[in-house]
């Protein structure tokens, strides 16, 4: 069975590294998924990339030397014409610049093309996803951070190399602190590490909540998504609680990029969107409109079509046919 013209694709998490291999139609034909090393640094990561994309390729029942390329979607500052990442602060020891397009090409024996983890998942669901209809996108990555991404007519928007840093949006002066060191940012108030900080100091003092006990029965040591829907289900006030007040900044944020830009669509994604799905989005949605300057034509909000795997889908994009 000849696949000329696939494509692999590896999206670079904090927790996880994911990693596709797609036909010319972009149909999955081998995925699979590993832990992202927590130390070891850039090294240890990419043999974990290089062994989660082998993983996927054989799943497809090809040679990763026979793939077109593979792309890849990573957190941090991305060189893509140096082959560069810098800066990724949530994974081990990667500050100094990286040369991951060389080390993965000498790994997988075909050719690596780099872009930023966000915006290539943002450019599946363009090409590919919720916003195929739509000449121009925001996409809101809702997870440990809150990360975005920007289509605005067709292309990709990446400003002199940091656009679309949505989690970055100030939505109360003054306010929460964010794990970037600043104050107010949507990130404060809505992603899971912050979410999570405000969680464990509210619970050491007193306030009771089933979150931690969660997390003890599940063997994890983070409050990821899974625990968060857990809580909820188990209508747990304090995870209402922070629940509703990240909704509250994704909406105040959603609304002053649309007053800013008129875009008329917005995707939601990222680990916790994904986990919560439908009724979050149209929270998130409802949460929007009161801040809206146009409010009587509200963009349409949706959930990212491609889930978990919209990441490395996206990376595929990279590899031009």
């Amino acid at each position: 069975m000849s696949h000329n013209g696939a494509i692999g694709g590896i999206d670079l998490g904090g927790t996880k590294i994911q990693a596709a291999v797609v036909d010319a139609r972009h149909e999955v034909l081998g995925q699979a998924r590993r832990e992202t090393p927590a130390s070891g640094g850039p090294d240890a990561i990419v043999a974990e990339m290089a062994a989660a994309l082998g993983e996927a390729s054989d799943a497809a029942g090809i040679e990763t030397d026979s793939l077109l390329g593979v792309g890849v979607g990573s957190p941090g500052t991305v060189d893509a014409p140096a082959g560069t990442v810098a800066q990724a602060s949530n994974l081990s020891e990667w500050s100094k610049p990286f040369p991951l397009s060389q080390r993965l090409e000498e790994a997988l024996g075909t050719r690596v093309a780099l872009g930023n983890d966000v915006q290539v998942a943002v450019d599946a669901e363009f090409a590919l996803g919720a916003a195929r209809h739509h000449d121009s996108v925001l996409g809101v990555f809702w997870g440990t951070g809150v990360g975005g991404g920007l289509v605005l007519d067709g292309k990709p928007w990446l400003g002199r190399g940091a656009g679309a840093e949505f989690g970055h949006m100030v939505v109360e002066q003054g306010g929460a602190r964010c794990p970037c060191g600043r104050r107010g940012c949507v990130e404060a108030y809505a992603g899971r590490g912050a979410m999570e900080d405000r969680a464990r100091k509210l619970a050491g003092k007193g306030r009771e909540t089933v979150l931690f006990e969660i997390m003890e029965e599940r063997g994890r040591t983070r409050l990821r998504s899974g625990i968060w829907s857990r809580a909820l289900d188990r209508d747990d006030e304090l995870a209402h609680e922070l629940m509703g007040r990240a909704v509250e900044a994704l909406g105040a944020g959603i609304a002053s990029a649309v007053n800013l830009l008129d875009i008329g669509a917005v995707v939601i994604g990222g680990g916790l969107g994904t986990r919560l799905g439908e009724p979050y989005v149209k929270k998130i949605s409802k949460a929007m409109r009161p801040h809206l300057f146009v409010d009587d034509r509200p963009p349409e909000v949706s959930l990212a079509a491609l889930g978990d795997l919209g990441g490395a889908i996206g990376a595929t994009l990279l590899i031009a046919r």
